[in-house]
């Protein structure tokens, strides 16, 4: 009997890939546009794909970078050079454009962090940290509470990656509930899980080190601007106000959430259970604590006490820590801890971004904003106030602040610079750096949210109850630094 033949199966595209696609292949075949280069225009369909990309999420982000890096090496390659239109940039030299974001010291910060995080999970130095810091407080639910937030500040200063965090928090957090003995879908139980989360992205706000978008903010500033913030300024400017969003989160849990009951005994006790079962420290938690003070110091006195960047001496960190003898975890052991592919998608950002500015893309563009939005001539807090606005906003559409930064950073950057007057591009970048990290309100819009909500002890409704409330007053509260702490600074 003959087999039958298995039909062919006919080749289908995600919606938003193809989407991406006819997107771009629409701004290549429009007509040239004055005062925008081809390359610009090309730069721009590039941009337009990967901000469809990146929002659909119609393909991984890893494959979305190798993606940028093929269309920005062809269709670049294939556009007039800027410096002599009679000629074709070359796929070889656009190539070298498209890399050019892996040359970023931001990179090495980053990969660095991924590390450190991975040393930290490998060792288990940040449980201890978190049992520790809840063993301290109360049996009382509300007390519960603020011990949550206090592990998340502590661990936001010394495990540098949002997702490591929470995800070392979220299994601590979820024994805490089940030593309570109540329901995992219970007002508390979802309310903790919502702080942690929430709590997570305010505190990627007041330290640079603590999430992916700070370092590319500042590669981004670096790179466009030729100057960067150290890692104190960062912290001075945007931790009161971390300090006081968390008192505003410790604040809404209690009014959305409010715990069922005041007091559960066994909380307590099963916290320092599972503190004794880790047993006393070992030497690599110690030597990790080490060398995490010992980084801190270098970043908090950076430019005043000594001129090493940060991206430097976290790689010295980086290097004790692999170190035989002195280092706690071997090249094999951290291999499969680290996500790659954020590496490659980091990368590919800050190249993305260069590139958009280098064309003439960017200037192009926020040219056309300025003159379609009316901001020639507003005051530099109206200016943070209308582009912050505008970043609360468009996070709806990104689930990842850091696809969101590469996508929007550079434009703004031109933006400040087309505006100029009494404008702080450098100032005023750090700041829209802050309210990128405003992922409040959907569980979609930061890898911190989803791993809370996978533990099913809350549901998006709930989430955005409590979400609306902190970005209206974290926004309120941005505007009245804007007008005060941030302007006595000079940054505004």
């Amino acid at each position: 009997m003959k087999e039958i033949a298995a039909k062919p199966q006919p080749l289908t595209l995600p919606w938003g890939l193809l989407l991406a696609l006819l997107a771009g292949l629409a701004i290549i075949l429009l007509p040239e546009q004055a005062g925008l280069p081809i390359a610009g225009q090309r730069m721009l369909a590039i941009l337009a794909f990967a901000v469809i990309v990146w929002i659909s999420e119609a393909v991984s982000y890893e494959v979305s970078a190798i993606m940028i890096l093929a269309l920005m090496a062809f269709l670049l390659g294939n556009a007039p050079s800027l410096a002599d239109p009679d000629k074709l940039i070359g796929t070889k030299d656009a190539l070298s454009i498209a890399l050019g974001g892996f040359a970023n010291s931001a990179l090495a910060l980053v990969a660095a962090a991924l590390f450190i995080a991975a040393a930290m999970t490998q060792t288990g130095l940040d449980k201890r940290i978190a049992l520790l810091t809840l063993s301290k407080v109360g049996a009382s639910t509300h007390r519960v509470l603020f011990g949550a937030i206090v592990v998340t500040i502590l661990l936001s200063f010394i495990v540098p990656s949002a997702t490591a965090r929470v995800a070392c928090v979220v299994p601590i957090m979820m024994g805490v509930i089940a030593a309570f003995g109540v329901d995992k879908r219970s007002a508390f139980a979802g309310g903790i899980m919502i702080l942690v989360a929430q709590a997570t992205s305010i505190w990627n706000v007041g330290i640079q080190t603590s999430a992916a978008q700070n370092l590319l903010t500042a590669g981004f500033m670096q790179k466009l601007l030729g100057q960067s913030v150290t890692w104190t300024d960062w912290l001075i400017a945007g931790a009161p106000w971390s300090v006081l969003m968390s008192a505003v989160l410790y604040w809404v849990i209690l009014r959305v959430m409010p715990p069922e009951t005041e007091r559960i005994e066994g909380g307590k006790e099963a916290v320092r259970k599972a503190l004794s079962e880790l047993g006393p420290m070992t030497g690599n938690e110690r030597k990790l604590l080490a060398i995490v003070l010992t980084l801190l110091g270098f970043w908090a006195t950076e430019g005043k006490l000594h001129a090493f960047d940060t991206a430097s001496t976290t790689l010295v960190g980086l290097a004790a820590l692999l170190m035989p003898g002195l280092g706690v975890m071997s090249w094999k052991q951290a291999q499969p801890r680290i996500p790659w592919g954020t590496v490659i998608v980091f990368g590919v950002g800050i190249s993305l971004g260069g590139a958009v500015l280098a064309t003439g893309a960017g200037t192009w563009l926020a040219k056309l904003l300025v003159a379609n939005l009316g901001m020639e001539g507003l005051s530099p807090f109206w200016v943070f106030a209308v582009l912050g606005a505008f970043l609360i906003v468009i996070h709806l559409g990104f689930a990842s602040a850091t696809a969101l930064t590469s996508a929007m950073l550079p434009i703004m950057i031109a933006l400040l610079l087309q505006l100029g007057g009494d404008i702080n591009p450098l100032g005023m970048s750090m700041l829209l750096g802050y309210v990128v990290s405003f992922g409040f309100l959907l569980p979609i819009n930061a890898p911190q949210n989803m791993v809370c909500i996978g533990t099913e002890t809350f549901d998006a409704r709930q989430f955005l109850r409590t979400g609306i409330w902190l970005t209206l007053i974290g926004y309120g509260l941005m505007l009245v630094f804007a007008l005060t702490w941030w302007r006595w600074l000079g940054w505004m």
